[in-house]
């Protein structure tokens, strides 16, 4: 990053992907909490013609705000690259690992770390058969914030129908019972450990309502699990690669105990709107949120 006094940084948002609402919120969060901390912002809303908005703003760091395809799945981090931009969060190889579902959990098995079954396949054989028993989950293998999961029960007589939006190749993952819980880390440190609490699946209104989830930061869970969650959560964002903040996503059934705890995805660019839980996160470890921004942009870096 520049040593300018002043530095610009341009907080992409936006874009095209299904989650382009999320960004814009989380965009317009870090904006502002940027503002406050002294520099100079410069708010894009990421189009086809990228690079020359990027030329035009001419930053010193480009804090990015996207989520989804294309924003976080290294696109733009290539394009950030070529143009010798520092930039925040993960690199470009990190970033394509974790939005492909399947190539994270193979390398979360080659590290190690525990997850459940799952396989790539058709929609259309999806919704032909059953093609692993329920219950299953069924979700595009390159998307985030639970866009387009469809959840089969154990009680499901026919394989689900998807919807139009669902892409061609979908995955399909044993479903994993129990509590949902999610790890931040902050370049090579866990923060801590929430409980997520709903009253359903925790899909993209529990994620992005008010009200939708209560969250219980740090985890009242059992200190040989909340350990587990931080060093998995840690052990997962070197296996793939992550810079700067990554959050791990983990189920855990109580009555396996300590085989009962899974990983289910390391996202390289967590939300971070008002009822985002990486932030939440960092409050409780001391770090307001303007000091969470100002870490990711000092940390920011390219080459990687």
């Amino acid at each position: 990053m520049s040593s300018r006094a002043n530095p610009k940084v341009v907080v992409l948002m936006g874009g095209p992907s299904a989650e382009r609402e999320v960004s814009l919120s989380t965009g317009r969060e870090c904006a502002a909490a940027l503002r406050d901390q002294g520099y100079q912002v410069v708010e894009v809303d990421a189009g086809p013609d990228l690079a020359q908005q990027l030329a035009d703003a001419a930053p010193d760091v480009v804090f990015n705000a996207l989520h989804g395809r294309w924003g976080e799945d290294g696109c733009v981090q290539g394009i950030l690259e070529w143009m010798h931009i520092p930039y925040t969060h993960s690199g470009v190889l990190a970033s394509a690992l974790a939005m492909d579902k399947e190539r994270t959990k193979q390398v979360y098995r080659a590290a190690g770390l525990p997850v459940v079954e799952s396989v790539l396949a058709s929609k259309a054989d999806v919704m032909a058969r059953h093609v692993l028993p329920p219950p299953y989950v069924v979700k595009p293998y390159n998307e985030g914030s639970s866009v387009g999961v469809y959840l089969v029960d154990d009680a499901a007589s026919s394989p689900p129908q998807l919807s139009d939006e669902m892409p061609d190749i979908v995955m399909v993952e044993t479903f994993a019972p129990g509590r949902e819980m999610t790890t931040t880390v902050m370049g090579d440190k866990a923060l801590t450990v929430t409980d997520i609490i709903t009253d359903g699946w925790y899909d993209y209104d529990a994620k992005y309502k008010e009200g939708g989830s209560r969250h219980v930061v740090p985890a009242e869970i059992p200190q040989e699990i909340f350990d587990a969650c931080m060093s998995y959560a840690v052990r997962a964002h070197d296996a793939l690669g992550c810079r700067g903040v990554s959050r791990t996503d983990f189920r855990w059934d109580e009555a396996r105990g300590f085989d009962g705890l899974i990983l289910l995805e390391t996202n390289t660019q967590p939300g971070m709107t008002p009822t985002s839980l990486s932030p939440e996160q960092a409050d409780v470890t001391g770090m307001s949120f303007g000091e969470l921004c100002r870490w990711m942009v000092e940390d920011a870096s390219c080459n990687r």
